[in-house]
């Protein structure tokens, strides 16, 4: 599979001619759906999920199909059965794709915020997005989309939660608010300098892509 990283959190995935689009948001720059067979979304939020975008995208490829939880399916009302609501212990095929769901909730801001619905999505038992959620799937994990910069995580969560899943590989995702000194103070925790993942990190910046599987 190549792996391609658009922005803030989104990121396509194409194998053997099949594309599929992972949480493209407001952040999202509009080629990421470019030639998109599938769709995933994990929750509501702006910045994994762009109303707007989704619908021009179904309108110029009526193959186009999304899955998502039922929030989201509800604003994406008029699509029809081009729309499947999903929770976890679901697992389905997009575009060629096997996908199981894991997860129910974002993770928590604070008392007074509400929490949103969120689900964690697993490619081909390899590759796991788990949107803005620090969740631990019950399968193994080649490969970690981390969402290393949010305003309901640590730099020590983050390690114990790559450290619990024990993936191969963890790619940075969730970064689009980190500037230079950021990133890099990120990368020092998080790479070789730091305590110790158990995993190689990386970060890919927009419109490159990385071989995995």
């Amino acid at each position: 599979m190549q792996l391609t990283k658009f922005g803030h959190a989104c990121v396509r995935i194409d194998k053997e001619g099949s594309r599929l689009v992972m949480d493209p948001g407001g952040l999202t720059e509009p080629q990421a759906l470019d030639g998109a067979d599938a769709v995933l979304v994990t929750h509501e939020h702006f910045d994994h999920f762009s109303e707007e975008m989704l619908r021009r995208a179904a309108e110029r490829n009526p193959r186009l199909h999304i899955w998502t939880t039922s929030s989201v399916a509800a604003q994406l009302d008029g699509l029809g059965t081009r729309v499947t609501a999903v929770g976890e212990g679901d697992a389905f095929t997009a575009a060629g794709f096997d996908v199981t769901v894991h997860g129910t909730w974002h993770a928590d801001l604070h008392p007074d915020v509400p929490r949103v619905t969120n689900v964690g999505f697993l490619v081909d038992g390899a590759l796991f997005h788990p949107g803005d959620a620090l969740t631990v799937p019950d399968a193994d994990v080649q490969t970690l989309l981390l969402p290393v910069h949010g305003p309901w995580s640590t730099v020590g969560q983050l390690i114990d939660y790559v450290r619990e899943v024990a993936p191969r590989d963890a790619y940075a995702i969730h970064d689009g608010a980190l500037n230079d000194i950021g990133t890099a103070m990120l990368g020092g925790f998080l790479g070789p300098d730091g305590p110790g993942l158990g995993a190689r990190y990386h970060r890919l910046a927009p419109d490159t892509t990385a071989q995995i599987g």
